[in-house]
């Protein structure tokens, strides 16, 4: 595996049913309310009524001092289960959001199978890989915190 090359495994348990984590998950414009890392999600594209083909750019911030964008396209939707995507830009790969519901909770996992196409990211790889993985690690947890935050708010709203 090239250095620019990465495979990112991010594991959530959610105290929420899967129905909600879905609902969420699935509406991306909606990240930048509550997943602190993304800047912008941009719909280019509608997809069909399942939203698979759907186009969105996204622009990412990072713990680290730079932003990415990249295109992703929706390629395969199992309701309540799975979400599949292409990127291409200035990261190029595969996302697959996976749910699976538990009594009381959601268990979501996300594998990022990428690599940086940014010059000076491939050119830094060799060396700074684990940083870019650390870096993408605190994004993530900035996603789960923020999920889990909106969930509870919603849940405290339903039991008024």
């Amino acid at each position: 595996m090239p250095a620019s090359d990465y495979q990112l495994v991010t594991r959530w348990t959610l105290a929420a049913p899967i129905a909600a984590v879905w609902e969420e998950l699935t509406h991306t414009e909606r990240w930048p309310e509550w997943w602190r890392g993304v800047r912008r999600v941009e719909l280019l594209e509608r997809g069909d009524e399942s939203g698979v083909g759907a186009l969105r750019r996204m622009t990412w911030r990072s713990a680290l001092p730079y932003e990415l964008t990249f295109d992703m396209r929706t390629t395969r939707i199992e309701p309540q289960s799975v979400i599949e995507g292409v990127a291409d830009g200035e990261l190029r790969g595969r996302g697959i959001w996976s749910l699976a519901a538990e009594p009381g909770r959601t268990q979501v996992r996300y594998d990022w199978l990428v690599e940086a196409t940014k010059p000076w990211m491939r050119v830094l790889a060799p060396v700074a890989k684990p940083l870019f993985a650390w870096n993408h690690g605190v994004v993530m947890e900035w996603g789960r915190s923020g999920l889990a935050r909106r969930l509870e708010r919603a849940q405290a709203q339903l039991n008024r």
